[in-house]
């Protein structure tokens, strides 16, 4: 619940400005006062007087307002609030942030406040994934910008991609993870998730049975107690979950350097992801076909990159905190053992992942938690369990 918080809605111009105005309403349900800003450009979408109607408060517009000037109004605006949302944050309004300009009401209260800013990009996907938009997203997230979305899908302009702003609940979300006070705000973690995907040809690929759900789990958790998460996911069966930052990729080389791209410092790492050792190396450009000869087609493997290895073992900006999972078949504790002191890492969430035990894409899981203290064994539990008992440990661990 956001009962009493203040929420300063910045709406910018896009199509997307008519989902804030449900985002007003339902921010107002969870018990919040939304004081609403336009952009001229948010008016050619939405009206002053709708958003006014429905925050039951004045919408404020112009930097030049005499009668608010006269006592520093947009200082006090920008101060008042708890929390400042931009949505939609439009590849102007992102550009203005990262560059520092002030010219208008909107970018000035974003230049003067002293509050945590969110912003829910929306913007045609040729937009988004321009150069200059992803520089200024990573000087925006460095500056501790807090992103939720975009999502991806169909655009208002007939596109595909990713760019559309984030649905009216996750921005919801994300505003109530920001504005928690457990005992991991202010704290910035990395988790991976899900399988990945590595092509044989353009159509077939080698993966495994890992559906994400414990990974997925784990950010939701790590949320939940105020860290600002980014999550790296493969191509899941789960949903990712709201309100932490999602980063899709599909193979091991996509995720690593995904992570390699993580805003420093990242306080802890959790690699839930079930990365491929391998990845062809002969992959075809072109879909194979039989040939009648009943040969098959010699496929030539390569190591992936040891993504938990990597990071454990990093000289300079390594987390205070990693833990790195093992899924094993057969002797799970020294398999899982080993495997913490050849990779370097804090932490080893082990798990027998045998066909009979129905964990691996099943909805409970039964770990050992493997450190320098040794092996503790958890009871069977559903993954969701499994993960908060795991998030508080780590809470523990980064607060301790």
């Amino acid at each position: 619940m956001l009962t009493n918080k203040r929420i300063l809605l910045i709406i910018g111009g896009g199509i997307a400005a008519f989902k804030s105005l449900d985002l007003i309403r339902r921010l107002r349900d969870q018990g919040a006062t939304v004081t609403p800003v336009l952009t001229k450009a948010a008016e050619e979408f939405v009206t002053p007087l709708s958003a006014s109607a429905l925050a039951a408060e004045k919408v404020y517009r112009d930097l030049f307002d005499l009668t608010d000037e006269a006592e520093m109004g947009h200082i006090e605006l920008s101060r008042a609030a708890d929390l400042v949302v931009v949505a939609p944050a439009t590849a102007d309004l992102m550009a203005k942030m990262a560059h520092g300009h002030a010219n208008d009401l909107a970018s000035t209260l974003l230049m003067a406040t002293d509050k945590r800013v969110l912003i829910a990009p929306a913007m045609n996907v040729r937009m988004w994934e321009h150069p200059a938009t992803q520089r200024n997203l990573a000087t925006l997230q460095s500056d501790g910008v807090l992103v939720v979305g975009p999502d991806e899908g169909n655009m208002a302009c007939g596109e595909f991609g990713p760019g559309r702003m984030s649905e009216v609940p996750d921005i919801v979300a994300a505003v109530d993870a920001a504005l928690s006070d457990g005992p991991l705000k202010g704290k910035h973690v990395l988790v991976t998730s899900g399988p990945t995907h590595e092509p044989i040809d353009p159509v077939r690929y080698i993966a495994n049975r890992s559906s994400g759900a414990q990974g997925t789990a784990i950010a939701a958790a790590l949320r939940d107690l105020g860290a600002s998460v980014r999550f790296v996911t493969g191509p899941a069966s789960v949903p990712p979950p709201a309100g932490v930052e999602v980063v899709r990729v599909e193979t091991a080389a996509e995720m690593a350097a995904a992570v390699d791209a993580a805003p420093h410092p990242t306080d802890a790492a959790v690699f839930a992801a079930a990365v491929a050792d391998w990845r062809v190396e002969n992959a075809s450009g072109s879909k194979m076909k039989k040939d009648g000869s009943g040969n098959a087609p010699a496929l030539e493997f390569a190591e992936n990159v040891d993504i938990l290895a990597s990071v454990s073992k990093r000289t300079e900006g390594r987390p205070s905190l990693v833990v790195g999972f093992a899924a094993e078949t057969d002797d799970v504790v020294a398999n899982a053992t080993a495997k913490r002191t050849r990779k370097g890492c804090d932490w080893i969430v082990a798990n027998d992942v045998s066909p009979e035990t129905g964990i691996m894409g099943g909805a409970e899981n039964r770990i050992v938690l493997i450190s320098q203290d040794g092996a503790e064994e958890w009871p069977r539990l559903g993954k969701d369990e499994v993960a908060r008992r795991l998030a508080s440990r780590i809470g523990e661990a980064l607060t301790a």
